[in-house]
């Protein structure tokens, strides 16, 4: 495994540990900027790793992506679930 191979790998365990404990934590709820920020970036990443040959950076931004799409349906479920919420609320008043 080459330098670039290795640096690339430790960056994106990293982001792949923060994903996991996101998803671990079920309370957590990401910001719509969040979840797409993320998305964009691991996508890149995935990209940015493929050209380069670089397999092992490939599969955890390829499994990280995997976790935000978690996230993101939280995030949607939760917001969808809010907005209900006021619409019940305002339609009580």
């Amino acid at each position: 495994m080459g330098v670039v191979s290795l640096l690339l790998s430790v960056t994106f365990s990293c982001g792949l540990v923060i994903a996991v404990a996101h998803v671990i934590n079920r309370p957590f709820i990401a910001p719509v900027y969040d979840v797409v920020l993320n998305l964009g970036a691991f996508a890149s990443a995935v990209g940015a790793s493929l050209l380069l040959g670089h397999w092992t950076p490939t599969l955890l931004s390829a499994l990280a992506i995997l976790c935000w799409l978690v996230l993101a349906r939280r995030t949607y479920m939760a917001r969808r679930s809010q907005t209900a919420a006021q619409l019940v609320a305002a339609d009580g008043e």
